[in-house]
């Protein structure tokens, strides 16, 4: 195809002065050095060459005829040498360009020498997933098996969606500052309508309701913030996976159901859960879980002592759950009467600590590519 030719054409002068010729074969320079840039082959500098040096209608030969011979006598010898000059710049150029392509030639006919064909490619590293993403994939994975949808929502909440639709009263503790971390600048706006990060992945339950009618079952899998100071059990961001389930006839029974097959898919088939009674503004009555201790297998003991991890008791608590409090379907105009639900929701670290024998929640936010490379 010949290298890329440049919209360079020789102009007739019709001024001779010394600025005016210096000008014109300073552009003479410019477009040849541009092609010879674009000489990549042995085809490309023969055709280089051809444009330039044709003796019949070379681009030097249009030069000499339109710019020496019509020069006026007193301008001849400045702009003889001009020509003579860029003459020798053009074939300069040649010589490099000849080079150029027989050397790069020659590079890749050794390089296609000494390429052994039957050796092994390369291949670029793949990462791994970072063991709190894999962990929260495998339990939405288990939601997911059972007919759940997965759902998301924004990190930065309303008030209204984060508490007020939660049932939580404005005096609720966990509106203080001490517990959320609002968003700046928002004093002079209605409580309900002031922003704050996220402290449970709650909301987009209520989301979900308002734009899905019954039957309706969901996890909702994400970050969330706390006012946390950090240490080996806390984090002030963490991950969470809630999961709603709302329809006709749905009981408590349900909820123990599902959560026991979820410990189990998780755990192994021989984990044992247990319900004690607890309080969560969004449902009632509210529960926690417990899973018999995965170390000790349940005895409280383990290796001649007590079994640190479950304090000797055989159980660990695990997640909080409950019954979708009636006063929530309010929010979300649904009917109370006819429809009944269940909520639960659990930290994605903790069960990721469990399952990898963590002892120190902030290894995972740390970015140790010596801790991080065992999950691989």
């Amino acid at each position: 195809m010949g290298p890329k030719k440049s919209a360079y054409t020789v102009p007739k002068l019709k001024d001779f002065s010394t600025n005016s010729l210096v000008r014109a074969f300073l552009e003479a320079k410019l477009a040849s050095n541009e092609e010879f840039m674009n000489a990549n082959s042995e085809s490309d500098w023969k055709a280089f060459r051809d444009r330039w040096m044709a003796r019949k209608n070379g681009l030097l030969t249009q030069i000499n005829d339109l710019w020496l011979k019509s020069a006026p006598k007193e301008s001849k010898r400045e702009v003889g040498q001009q020509v003579n000059e860029l003459k020798q710049f053009i074939e300069q150029e040649m010589s490099k360009a000849r080079d150029f392509v027989a050397g790069g030639a020659m590079q890749l006919a050794v390089a296609f020498e000494h390429f052994d064909i039957t050796l092994p490619g390369i291949r670029r590293p793949l990462g791994a997933q970072h063991p709190i993403i894999k962990t929260m994939n495998e339990i939405v994975g288990v939601f997911r098996n059972l007919g759940y949808s997965v759902e998301e929502g924004p990190e930065i909440e309303t008030d209204y969606y984060n508490f007020e639709a939660l049932n939580f009263p404005p005096n609720h503790p966990a509106r203080d500052t001490q517990d959320t971390l609002f968003i700046a600048n928002q004093e002079t706006k209605p409580q309900r309508e002031r922003l704050l990060l996220r402290t449970h992945t709650s909301p987009v339950q209520i989301r979900s309701m308002e734009k899905m009618k019954p039957p309706l079952r969901v996890v909702c899998p994400g970050k969330v913030h706390r006012n946390d100071a950090p240490d080996a059990t806390h984090s002030p961001i963490f991950h969470q996976v809630e999961g709603l389930a709302v329809d006709a006839n749905i009981t408590f029974c349900d909820l123990k159901g599902t959560l026991d097959h979820a410990m189990k898919a998780l755990f192994g088939s021989s984990v044992k859960t247990r319900f004690y009674p607890s309080f969560f503004p969004f449902t009632e009555p509210s529960a926690d879980v417990q899973i018999s201790c995965i170390f000790c297998g349940g005895k409280g003991y383990r290796d001649g002592g007590p079994c640190r991890n479950c304090k000797a008791s055989g159980w660990i608590e695990l997640l909080g759950c409950g019954m979708v409090d009636p006063n929530v379907y309010g929010f979300v105009d649904y009917d109370p009467k006819k429809l009944s639900g269940f909520a639960f929701g659990m930290g994605v670290e903790r069960i990721a600590i469990l399952k990898y024998g963590v002892d120190d929640i902030q290894l995972f936010f740390h970015g140790d590519v010596r801790f991080l490379e065992q999950f691989a």
